[in-house]
């Protein structure tokens, strides 16, 4: 028994012994990859290690210097150019460490000491934290930290002097306000969670920060405001992103996609914004906020149609103003989504419901024409699809210029050739105008998607095609929920206290509670009085 011990411990000592020269070419540290092994207190086995993991990194800059005066301690500085403040590293580390150090003490005995002593006192960076093994290491540099290693030392220091280029607080051009903000969140992951500490200045805002992507290690952040928001949301919000398995997070829309609750569905059950404001309201409702470091695009968890349908001005103007363009808002979605279904069954199987002066006038506007009312709507339909796409893509000014005037262009060429009607130009531009008016872009896109679903519905079957076609939809919208919620709250389940808050606004000091379908802690938000007279 006592010589079995004997060769366990002569192991695993041989195993501890291992050179640093040998680790290199052993599975521990592969070339290019960062590992979770444990820093050497020997400073060229750590680095040997280090240009191991950054081979063929010629943006990582490595700076050499003694710690001390010409006898003092050997130090690195590791970092890479242009994720990095160079003006932070010379002024607050390079010249601390170089000039300031040997004055502020002539003996360093134990390395540890100056370990501390340069952490404690002689750097002058606001942010900087111990570190022990070699993966934490390499996050920190990729991530704009400068890593400093000290002879004789088994840790290092990770010294926050970020300081990329990036994009400035701009106002959103895909959710332009007529009254309200004009900040939107930018690609800085850190810019973003400032935008909504200044909006709601309290220490109950929480922020958990987790790095996704096996590869990218993208910075992801989820924000709430405890003792308000449900720990049970909180804690699925989180078990789902621990779930995610992938090399790379290059959006928001990947979280979006890998954590969403049907993934088959044309509506998307979580709202993205670009807008500050709306996510600090989503935070004071109760909702949770997922940021994402390199996208302007915040996601808002739980989301539900009618939270779709709304935008952040509906509180910033009066309660009568919202309610008429949330009126106008929800009549431009259905328009969007039956009109041209309804134009085709009407035609094709019940023109005796059509007034006879309008049938007459649609009729003599088909004669000739060869195609039938579904062909004549699919192209129109398509073309608009085309127009609407390759406006996007275009320079602003060019794709304004080619929506409007290859509309009327096509559309009016294509009733010289007696291809479509002007009956169908009309109806296609109706059904344009009417999507424009839904504030989120992943709503739109869904009912666009539906409309040539109840297009070949009544193609088939007529009026009755297009019931049966919204059965499917509100059956399908019924059973989704996001993160626990049923879609359609308030309407189904139906809820008499959330109505203040759909397609009618009440006043706002009738907004006493929060929505009760996000259960949350705390659901008084307000005092109960009226408005003083």
């Amino acid at each position: 028994m006592p010589q079995k011990f004997w060769r366990y411990l002569c192991k695993k000592q041989k195993e501890k012994s291992i050179s640093s020269r040998d680790r290199l070419s052993s599975p521990l540290v592969n070339e290019g990859e960062a590992t979770a092994a444990p820093f050497e207190y020997s400073l060229e086995a750590n680095m040997e290690i280090l240009q191991a993991i950054f081979v063929d990194c010629q943006d990582v800059v490595y700076r050499r210097m003694k710690i001390g005066g010409r006898e003092g301690r050997a130090a690195v500085l590791i970092y890479v150019d242009g994720l990095v403040d160079n003006e932070i590293v010379d002024t607050q580390i390079v010249k601390s460490l170089l000039l300031e150090a040997p004055l502020a003490t002539s003996v360093f005995n134990p390395a540890r000491e100056l370990f501390y002593q340069v952490r404690d006192s002689l750097v002058t960076v606001a942010n900087v934290r111990e570190i022990a093994d070699f993966g934490e290491a390499a996050l920190c540099v990729m991530s704009g930290f400068a890593v400093l290693l000290l002879d004789g030392v088994k840790g290092a220091l990770a010294l926050e002097v970020c300081g990329w280029e990036h994009r400035g607080v701009e106002e959103p051009p895909a959710e332009a306000l007529i009254r309200g903000s004009r900040e939107g969140f930018s690609e800085c992951f850190r810019t973003n969670t400032t935008l909504l500490r200044r909006r709601i200045r309290d220490p109950q805002l929480k922020l958990k920060t987790y790095f996704l992507g096996r590869r990218s290690r993208t910075t992801v952040g989820v924000m709430y405001l405890a003792g308000v928001v449900n720990p049970e949301l909180v804690a699925e919000v989180e078990r789902r992103l621990r779930g995610i398995d992938i090399d790379g997070i290059l959006e928001s829309g990947f979280i979006e996609q890998m954590i969403e609750d049907r993934w088959y569905s044309p509506f998307s059950q979580i709202q993205n914004t670009e807008r500050p404001d709306e996510a600090a309201a989503a935070l004071l409702e109760g909702r949770v906020v997922i940021l994402t470091d390199n996208t302007p695009f915040a996601l808002l968890v739980p989301a539900t149609f009618n939270s779709l349908m709304h935008s952040p001005e509906d509180f910033y103007h009066r309660w009568f103003i919202t309610f008429l363009i949330r009126t106008l808002r929800f009549l431009g979605s259905a328009l969007a989504l039956i009109l041209p279904s309804m134009y085709i069954a009407m035609v094709s199987f019940t023109p005796e419901m059509i007034p006879t002066s309008l049938a007459i006038s649609i009729g003599a506007g088909r004669e000739g024409l060869p195609f039938p009312t579904i062909i004549e709507a699919f192209i129109m339909e398509t073309t608009l699809e085309l127009l609407r796409e390759a406006g996007i893509r275009l320079p602003t000014p060019l794709g304004q210029t080619l929506g409007v005037v290859g509309a009327i262009i096509l559309g009016q060429a294509a009733v010289q050739a007696g291809i479509v009607s002007s009956a169908m130009v009309i109806v296609v531009s109706l059904t344009a105008i009417a999507g424009f008016v839904i504030p989120s872009y992943d709503a739109a896109i869904a009912l666009r998607i539906l409309r040539f679903f109840l297009m070949i519905m009544a193609a088939i079957f007529g009026l009755y095609g297009i019931i049966l076609g919204l059965m499917l939809i509100l059956t399908h919208l019924v059973s989704l929920k996001s993160f626990g919620v049923p879609y359609l709250k308030p309407w189904a389940p139906w809820t008499v206290r959330d109505l203040k808050d759909s397609i009618y606004r009440a006043p706002l000091f009738r907004h006493h509670l929060r929505p009760a379908y996000l259960r949350p802690l705390e659901e008084k938000r307000m005092g109960t009085k009226g408005p003083k007279k």
